[in-house]
Order: C-alpha cells, then sequence, then structure tokens
C-alpha cells in the first residue's frame, strides 16, 4: 500500500520552498501581478536553492516535486511558474534525448545555481493546442542542419528563453510519426519573439510567441537518436508519444501548482470567516458559511490525496494506466477555482477587491483548467484509459 508521508528529507525541502514564499515571494505577488513583470531576482534565488531543478522531477525524487510546487504557488502562481516552467524544457529533453544530449543541454534549460538558466517548451501553435497531430512547424533537414519555420504560441518563457525545445513535423504525412522535437539555442539566426501576452492571470509569468524563420540548427540538435535508415540505424523517435508521456507525468506538478492556490485561498477566507462578525457572531459560526468552508477542505484534501498519488506513482516507475496524472491535474485545477471563487464569496466586498488577493487567486486558478491539456481533454484522456485499462 502506498505511503504518502513525508520522509524527513521531504519535509525539510517542504520547509525550505515555504520560507521562501513567505519571504520573496509573498511580498512581492501583488507587485508582479500588477506590473506584468518577469521576477528575475526571485527566480535566480529560487534556482540557487534548487527549488526550480526539483519541481518537475528533474532534481528531487518522490513527492518533492510537488510539495515545492504547492508552496511556491501558495505564495504566488505567476511567480512559482515563473520559477518552474524552465523544468517543463528539462522534462522534454530528459523524456526523448539521449544521454549525451542530456549532459550538453540540460545545464543551458535549468541552473540549480550560479548564472540563472531558462527553459521553454514550444508545443502550441495557433492552429494546434490539445490537437498535437495539427502542428505545421516545419523542420527539413538540409545537410548537417535542420531548417526550422513556424510560429509556437503562448510560449511560457518564449523569446527569452536560453533554450527552446521545439516539435515540428518532419512529415506530416505520417501523423504522430512524422514529428520531432529539437534544441533551439539563444542567439540563433532566425529566432525571435513574437507577440508577448497580456494575461488574465500568472501574470508574473512570461507568455510569448516563439517565431521561427529560416531557423537552421545542427542535426545533433534533433533530440533522441536519428532516425533509423534501414541499415542497422537506431528506430525512429516517437516524439509524440514522448510529449504526451512527458506531460503525463509532469501534470501532477501542475496539479500541486493548483493546490497552492486553493491552500491559500481556504487559509484566508478560514481567517476572515473566524475575524467577520454578522449578526452577532463569527461568519464561521453561521451554516450558510461554515458547510463551504467543509466542502472547501474536503475538495482541497481530496484533491493533495490525487497529486501525491500520480506523484508517488511517477517517481516510483509505476504506469499511469488508468490516467491518474490527467485525474490529479483535472480535479486539483477544478478545486483550485471552486475554492478560491468560494473565497470571494465569504470574503464578501473585500473579496472583490483588488486591495486584497482574493480576486487575484481566481485569475491565477483558471489558467490551471486550461493549460498542459485542457480539462476537457483530460476527461478525454482519462476515459480512454479506462476503456483499456484492466480491471
Amino acid at each position: 500500500m502506498a505511503d504518502f508521508s513525508l520522509s524527513e528529507e521531504e519535509r525539510m525541502i517542504q520547509q525550505l520552498a515555504h520560507e521562501f514564499a513567505v519571504k520573496e515571494i509573498r511580498p512581492r505577488a501583488a507587485y508582479y501581478d500588477e506590473r506584468e513583470e518577469f521576477p528575475r531576482e526571485i527566480v535566480g534565488k529560487a534556482q540557487e536553492l534548487g527549488l526550480a531543478a526539483g519541481i518537475f522531477g528533474g532534481g528531487t525524487p518522490g513527492l518533492s516535486g510537488v510539495v515545492i510546487a504547492e508552496e511556491l504557488a501558495w505564495g504566488c502562481a505567476g511567480i512559482a511558474l515563473a520559477i518552474a516552467a524552465s523544468g517543463l524544457a528539462a522534462a522534454a529533453i530528459t523524456g526523448i534525448g539521449t544521454p549525451e544530449q542530456q549532459q550538453k543541454f540540460l545545464p543551458m534549460a535549468i541552473s540549480s545555481g550560479g548564472e540563472i538558466r531558462l527553459g521553454a517548451m514550444g508545443l502550441t501553435e495557433p492552429e494546434a493546442g490539445s490537437d498535437v497531430q495539427a502542428i505545421s512547424t516545419a523542420a527539413v533537414r538540409d545537410g548537417d542542419d535542420y531548417v526550422l519555420n513556424g510560429t509556437k504560441r503562448f510560449i511560457t518563457n518564449g523569446g527569452i528563453a536560453d533554450v527552446h525545445v521545439i516539435f515540428a513535423t518532419e512529415d506530416r504525412s505520417k501523423g504522430w510519426g512524422g514529428l520531432a522535437a529539437f534544441v533551439v539555442e539563444k542567439g540563433t539566426p532566425g529566432l525571435s519573439e513574437g507577440t508577448v501576452w497580456k494575461k488574465m492571470g500568472i501574470r508574473a509569468s512570461h507568455t510569448a510567441d516563439v517565431i521561427l524563420e529560416d531557423c537552421r540548427i545542427p542535426v545533433e540538435n534533433r533530440l533522441g537518436p536519428p532516425p533509423g535508415d534501414g541499415a542497422g540505424g537506431a528506430p525512429a523517435v516517437p516524439a509524440a508519444l514522448g510529449a504526451l508521456k512527458m506531460l503525463e507525468r509532469t501534470r501532477p506538478s501542475i496539479g500541486a501548482f493548483a493546490l497552492g492556490i486553493a491552500r491559500a485561498a481556504l487559509e484566508y477566507a478560514t481567517d476572515y470567516a473566524k475575524e467577520r462578525k454578522q449578526f452577532g457572531k463569527p461568519l464561521i459560526a453561521h451554516e450558510g458559511i461554515a458547510f463551504k468552508l467543509a466542502d472547501m477542505a474536503m475538495a482541497y484534501d481530496a484533491a493533495k490525496l490525487l497529486v501525491h498519488r500520480a506523484a508517488w506513482m511517477a517517481a516510483t516507475g509505476q504506469p499511469l494506466l488508468r490516467g491518474e496524472g490527467s485525474m490529479a491535474k483535472c480535479y486539483a485545477s477544478d478545486v483550485a477555482m471552486q475554492v478560491a471563487i468560494d473565497a470571494v464569496q465569504i470574503c464578501g466586498g473585500y473579496g472583490y477587491m483588488r486591495e486584497f488577493p482574493v480576486e487575484k487567486w481566481v485569475r491565477d486558478a483558471k489558467i490551471f483548467q486550461i493549460f498542459e491539456g485542457t480539462n476537457e481533454i483530460q476527461r478525454l484522456v482519462i476515459s480512454r484509459a479506462l476503456s483499456m485499462a484492466p480491471r
């Protein structure tokens, strides 16, 4: 039977992440949300402490990644994503790249100390979101190079990253089989930043389009062994399958970010309900409010169990045959949205005002129902997994 209790090392990591959120993130959350600035100084401090490397499983085992993600998002989801986003690029490099490529590119994508390093994962396009097969960015072999052309949309760290992992098609007629992943380093001619998007929430996280115009990269930057040539070469790398497996195993961390928002909103609403008096007694003494808080607490705990189970399964190498990663991401993000909205309701007019943090949690929570696969897609993944999973 699974044991989700934290080890002594994991408790220390949790405490470190929580103290960082208290001291470095929460005091500046409103500033970066209002100005939509990338919090480079905070990201650098987090990398120095090793917090950035562990969120998507890149540096610490077990439940450490989801614990870090929840604590940082409890501070501010936008700043937490700015800290963690490089880990998605690292996860792609780890999941698809050869050992030699991992050794070369991982230090470029994410740093656990020293100079700040940023990574970006370029999967989404203007006409390709959940439908990965619709990717139109093209990679054409030209001698010892590949030439990339296309546009990637809504890319976290897009244009400012030191390393972009770009998914492109080598042969659209092959569908999934025609996709491959490529590492494009900062400063490569033909790589540029497009629109920098202004967002409803997570506004401290940098989101931009990435433009590839005759962007030439070495053949060695195609992740994975070279495609088989029918003469003893390695088999073609299923980059699309690698991307899907990568997303399935990083989704618990996305769910953990949502947990941080839900917990922040639950704590704030509970404290408010204890202090605010109406009709001669605290709000929490009124059943209408008390039951709402009880539902919020139950939902948070249930979501946490799903997230920790999926993270534990991924860390121990167990196959996620029933879509456990999707369950964690989908349910936790739905809970974060509902708990944040309920917190606004409990806090009344104060919850609606921007001088208080509650309305920000609603704006931040919404994106977690959308990215890393919309929750509609998560339910599709889960239902398909159930149809194929053994009883």
